[in-house]
């Protein structure tokens, strides 16, 4: 059962990293597009506001992945000294305390949202509305988060640790 889930995580952790992938992309080429209008006098008309939300995107879409492979910031100074039972147990609480970081995020995000639906805000010149990439978020924050507690799952009941496994 918990391979399926985490069969299923790992998927939903790739399908969040190419939509990241893609924003990227994007963003270089609206950027692109701009800088090199405004060399002939014609900018990319609301080009700022396009790259503002698909950099959320961009930002929000790999926080999964970047856990997944072991790439936010870790101290591991003492990590020799101590026994392997206690480098597990800090192992689980960081990664309970980061799914709880990231919902907790993710929920204000929501509130967030709701106000931006209330308020109607939108971006400056297309008035994309913001409640759309505030929702987008929170999906890729508690993706991020499913990815923390399933790993926190794995650490106490297996021992395994995904982070340390050879990835093709």
């Amino acid at each position: 059962m918990l391979e399926r889930i985490r069969t299923l995580a790992d998927r939903l952790i790739g399908l969040s990293a190419a939509i990241g992938s893609t924003a990227l992309l994007f963003v270089v080429g609206v950027v692109l597009i701009d800088v090199v209008g405004r060399a002939f006098g014609k900018p990319l008309y609301g080009g700022q506001d396009v790259a503002t939300m698909a950099t959320v995107i961009l930002v929000f879409a790999p926080m999964a992945l970047c856990d997944r492979l072991g790439g936010h910031i870790s101290v591991d100074l003492f990590e020799r000294y101590f026994p392997d039972a206690m480098n597990c147990l800090i192992d689980i609480c960081v990664a309970t305390m980061g799914a709880v970081i990231f919902a907790t995020l993710a929920w204000a995000t929501w509130d967030s949202a709701k106000l931006s639906v209330m308020l109607n805000l939108s971006t400056n010149l297309l008035y994309l509305p913001k409640a759309w990439f505030q929702w987008a978020s929170i999906g890729f924050l508690c993706l991020a988060s499913l990815g923390l507690a399933l790993r926190a799952l794995e650490l106490s009941i297996t021992g395994r640790d995904i982070r340390k496994e050879t990835h093709s």
